[in-house]
C-alpha cells in the first residue's frame, strides 16, 4: 500500500521551511529546492530547479512507486524588484521560470499521484497576485499568472476529489527580501509578517476537516 505524503517546493527555508516544519509531525515531507541548506530529520529532500521539466517529471515519477499526494503545496519563487525600466530577458525568465513555470510544472506531474484517493493543490501567491504594486512589475506578472493558472485548475477539477486552494499572503519577514528591502520605505518593511504564525495560519486553513478553503488572504497590519 501506497504512503501519503505531502510535496512542498521550495520548503527548506523561509515560509517553506516552516510548512515543512508544520507537515512533518503528521505527514511524510518531501522537500523540493534549488539549495542545500540545514535538513530536518523526518524529511526527504530532493534539490533540482521546479523549471527543470526532465528533474521534475523523473521526480514525480520516483514518488509514484510508494507515495500517494496528499498535498501539493507550490511555494518556490524568487523575486526581481526595482523599476520596470530595469527589466531584461534575465531577469524575466528568473522569475516566471520560478514562480509560474515551476507551479505549473510540479502541478502538472503531481495531478497523476492525487487521482485515486484525492488530494489538495495549495498554490502559495502573493497580495501581489490581487493588486500591482510600484518596482513589482515582473513578481504581479508571474503571481497573477500563477493566479490565472489556479483559477482554471478550480473549473477543471470542480466536484472531483482534488481540491485546488489559493494563498494570498502579504509580506513575510523572510530571508526572500533581504536583498531587496531597499525597494520600500522602512514603515512597510516593519509591518512585514512574522513567517512562524503565518506559516501556523496557513498549515490550519490547508488541514482543516469538514471545511473547504478555497481561498485565503492574509495581510499585513
Amino acid at each position: 500500500m501506497k504512503k501519503q505524503c505531502v510535496v512542498i517546493t521550495g520548503g527548506n527555508c523561509g515560509l517553506g521551511g516552516v510548512l515543512t516544519k508544520l507537515f512533518k509531525d503528521k505527514y511524510e515531507v518531501i522537500s523540493i529546492s534549488r539549495t542545500k541548506r540545514k535538513e530536518l530529520a523526518g524529511v526527504k529532500y530532493f534539490y533540482g530547479s521546479v523549471a527543470d521539466e526532465q528533474f521534475v517529471k523523473g521526480l514525480y515519477k520516483q514518488l509514484a512507486k510508494d507515495y500517494d499526494i496528499k498535498y501539493l503545496i507550490n511555494n518556490a519563487g524568487v523575486g526581481r524588484f526595482g523599476p520596470p525600466t530595469e527589466n531584461n530577458l534575465k531577469k524575466i525568465d528568473t522569475v516566471l521560470e520560478a514562480v509560474l513555470v515551476g507551479t505549473i510544472l510540479n502541478t502538472t506531474y503531481a495531478i497523476p499521484l492525487m487521482q485515486e484517493n484525492g488530494g489538495k493543490i495549495v498554490n502559495i501567491m502573493s497580495t501581489a497576485a490581487l493588486k500591482g504594486n510600484p518596482n513589482e512589475t515582473l513578481y504581479c506578472a508571474s503571481k497573477w499568472g500563477a493566479r490565472g493558472f489556479t483559477e482554471s485548475l478550480k473549473a477543471y477539477f470542480k466536484g472531483s476529489n482534488i481540491k485546488v486552494m489559493g494563498v494570498f499572503p502579504g509580506g513575510i519577514n523572510t530571508p526572500f527580501w533581504n536583498k531587496n528591502r531597499d525597494c520600500w520605505s522602512k514603515d512597510v518593511t516593519d509591518t512585514f509578517m512574522d513567517a512562524e504564525k503565518l506559516g501556523k495560519t496557513i498549515f490550519d486553513a490547508v488541514t482543516s476537516d469538514g471545511v473547504a478553503v478555497s481561498d485565503i488572504t492574509i495581510d499585513r497590519i
